[in-house]
């Protein structure tokens, strides 16, 4: 069995899925190494694992999700592009994968909180 990851983003304020939010993928190890940059769809999933089967390796890795930018063009924001610092704006989330299994790391996203959990 190959391991893989999956993420899925909602927008627990507006109760839908986050649309149109960048996610960012590094693995830790000696240095932060980038490996992939998605962008949720209308799902809010992106368009296939954010890391394959083919890319997979035990380690430790984070997540950035760029919930700042989401934010501001969803309208939660409290103002335009140009408003002030926002209480939420990149959500790291970092975590390890000690066996080849599917790692789904789901996202809840309001503009004051989030959570997230290891999901199936």
């Amino acid at each position: 069995m190959a391991g893989w990851l999956t993420t899925h983003v909602l927008d627990t304020a507006r109760g839908r899925p986050a649309e149109g939010l960048e996610i960012v993928l590094y693995r830790l190890g000696g240095e932060r190494a980038e490996i992939a940059r998605k962008v949720t769809d209308a799902d809010g999933r992106t368009d296939g694992p954010i890391l394959p089967e083919a890319a997979f390796a035990i380690g430790t890795y984070e997540l950035i999700f760029h919930a700042g930018a989401y934010l501001r063009l969803s309208g939660q924001a409290g103002g335009g592009v140009g408003a002030g610092p926002l209480f939420l704006d990149e959500v790291p989330i970092r975590f390890g994968m000690a066996e080849a299994a599917h790692y789904h790391v789901p996202l809840l996203l309001s503009p004051y909180g989030y959570s997230t959990y290891r999901g199936s």
